[in-house]
């Protein structure tokens, strides 16, 4: 099963990820967490209009092809049962070089990250972390609030919340709010 956990950095969505893949062996799913951060593009291409381009950010960081190679097709039915950890390492600006591993039988690959809806990934659940605009605005640190017209056109564009089959609403971290969706509705 593949799972995207999609939502903005001040949501947590690497911390929801790793807290479900925790508890999912103690019901016989054994996971692992496949950080979307670990699939961006190089900086060559991120980064050719500016560090603090929106639109750039929107569209060129994330390497969906890559993520979809390397990783959802490999766990998906069909696929080698296998996937690639990462691809690119961002601090290096230069291929991770990493080994596949095996997916263990019956598990759970649970991705995390911003922005993954609406590019064609291939997820079997998605799960949305839902910041409001207005609580985006206080949480982002200062030195983000460039991105928050990304994640306004995200929520305008592609509107996460009606594609999820869960929405967490973070507002509110110390409070978040599950609304079940889809098939689980």
């Amino acid at each position: 099963m593949r799972v995207a956990v999609d939502g903005p950095d001040v949501a947590a969505p690497g911390d929801l990820a790793t807290a479900i893949a925790e508890r999912l062996p103690a019901l016989g799913r054994p996971a692992v967490v496949v950080p979307a951060d670990g699939f961006l593009r190089p900086a060559s291409v991120r980064l050719e209009h500016g560090r603090t381009d929106p639109d750039a950010r929107y569209t060129d960081w994330l390497d969906a092809g890559g993520l979809a190679r390397e990783v959802l097709d490999r766990v998906g039915p069909g696929g080698p049962a296998e996937y690639l950890p990462v691809l690119w390492d961002v601090a290096r600006d230069r291929a991770a070089r990493a080994a596949y591993r095996p997916m263990p039988p019956r598990g759970v690959l649970l991705v995390p990250g911003p922005l993954l809806q609406g590019v064609g990934l291939a997820f079997d659940v998605v799960v949305h972390l839902r910041v409001a605009p207005a609580a985006r605005r206080r949480r982002f640190p200062a030195d983000q609030a460039w991105e928050l017209p990304v994640f306004d056109r995200y929520d305008d564009e592609v509107d996460p919340v009606s594609l999820a089959d869960a929405v967490v609403l973070a507002d509110r971290s110390e409070h978040p709010a599950l609304v079940l969706r889809g098939r689980w509705a």
